[in-house]
């Protein structure tokens, strides 16, 4: 063999050498580059943790949790997220404080789970928060309007999901300083944050028109009814009642008015807005022309029965909750926050640590939920945790609710 065949047939071992070791150092590493997994993650599960109140005063909201345990159970049948199977751990709080410090704890340092989802309510998710962020947990999609759950410099690692509650309390202000500039206003709230967060913003939004205020009263959610407090309100001479109570006491609220003949122009915090849930006990007739907001479809509404993300909505229904009302705003709500959920993860791809969730959910561009109103999308970045900040007023017709006007952004500052 020549010298010249000889050096061109060890030039060509050293490239085949060269290649099968940088194959065998890069083959391990490139792999461990393409999956990476955080504390409730693996090539098989991810972990999701949930505090709700399946009991307690607000027991009619566990739904909400149900329903997205359903949806998880959907998403599992189809395949899992990449593969891998959601494991929906959810416990019950019954809406109070030191429960949802208990279960939270549990969540993360006994079932380590990745991250935690829709937990609900104002008080209960703030006495975690802290904790929550100091641990560096993902808490996605909040089940709560405060604006501190978009405050991302406060907590970098919370999120909300639907308007905050000054938000959609602002536009309330507004359409009353705009429709009824001389009405007198009573307002009914719970002595509490979501109480406090909802009077600020209807404050902001009547602006020049907050003198037309003439009786604030607030209840503590122990308590067994708000009867007294009705007959406080009615007695104020207000022409206008503001109700931003919870599920069970706005039906009280509701029912109340009915039966001592006061008929002011109502209006209702889109948290109370259910059919099942405050409408129908509080009864259909007694609810009807009341106000409220919202940015979700209503199953009942005519003019979705051609939608399709409404027929998706209702075959999720009829195979994994059957019997339950699709009508019930707290099963829509519970479907969406799942499904945004679900778009978070997907968008992880093979990354699920909890720096990179946070990343890809503060990477939603304008992202459209099977039940949500075609104006409204998802919409995050680094600076911008509120998911969500438009709605659009609708009124209770006796049966459904009828959608006016154009869909509105409460934020402060807008028009």
């Amino acid at each position: 063999m020549s010298q010249h065949a000889r050096t061109r047939r060890s030039a060509c071992w050293s490239i085949v050498l060269t290649s099968l070791i940088g194959s065998a150092i890069a083959a391990p590493g490139s792999a461990h580059e393409e999956k990476r997994y955080d504390a409730g993650a693996s090539d098989t599960v991810i972990k999701i943790g949930n505090t709700a109140p399946y009991s307690g005063p607000l027991s009619s909201n566990g739904i909400i949790a149900r329903t997205e345990g359903a949806y998880f159970r959907m998403i599992n049948d189809q395949g899992g997220i990449g593969g891998r199977k959601i494991e929906f751990i959810s416990y019950d709080d019954a809406y109070s404080p030191p429960k949802t410090v208990e279960q939270t704890r549990k969540l993360i340092e006994s079932d380590e789970v990745l991250l935690l989802f829709n937990q609900l309510g104002t008080p209960t998710t703030m006495s975690v928060i802290k904790y929550v962020n100091a641990r560096k947990v993902p808490q996605l999609f909040i089940a709560a309007g405060g604006t501190v759950f978009g405050d991302q410099k406060a907590f970098p690692w919370s999120m909300g999901f639907q308007p905050s509650y000054q938000s959609e309390t602002r536009i309330y202000g507004r359409y009353l300083r705009d429709n009824y500039p001389d009405g007198k206003i009573a307002v009914l709230s719970s002595n509490d944050d979501f109480g406090r967060d909802n009077i600020k913003g209807l404050k902001d939004g009547l602006g020049d028109a907050t003198g037309n205020i003439v009786a604030e009263v607030t209840y503590e959610t122990s308590a067994p009814t708000i009867d007294s407090e009705l007959v406080k309100l009615k007695f104020s001479g207000a022409s206008i009642f503001v109700n931003f109570a919870s599920a069970k006491f706005a039906a009280q609220a509701i029912k109340k008015a009915a039966e001592i003949g006061w008929k002011p122009v109502h209006i209702l915090h889109g948290n109370s807005q259910s059919l099942s849930a405050v409408l129908r006990p509080a009864g259909l007739d007694n609810a009807r022309d009341i106000i409220t907001a919202s940015y979700n479809k209503d199953p009942a509404d005519a003019a979705w029965k051609d939608d399709p993300g409404l027929k998706r909505f209702s075959e999720f229904m009829a195979k994994y909750m059957p019997g339950e009302d699709e009508n019930n705003s707290y099963v829509v709500y519970g479907y969406n926050a799942a499904q945004a959920l679900v778009e978070v993860l997907r968008q992880c791809k093979d990354d699920l640590t909890r720096a990179n969730i946070m990343r890809q959910a503060e990477a939603l561009n304008q992202v459209h939920l099977d039940m949500l109103l075609p104006d409204v999308t998802l919409n995050t970045s680094p600076g911008d945790h509120y998911p969500i900040e438009q709605m659009q007023l609708q009124k209770f017709d006796g049966q459904n609710w009828v959608r006016f006007g154009p869909a509105i952004e409460g934020a402060s500052g807008s028009k």
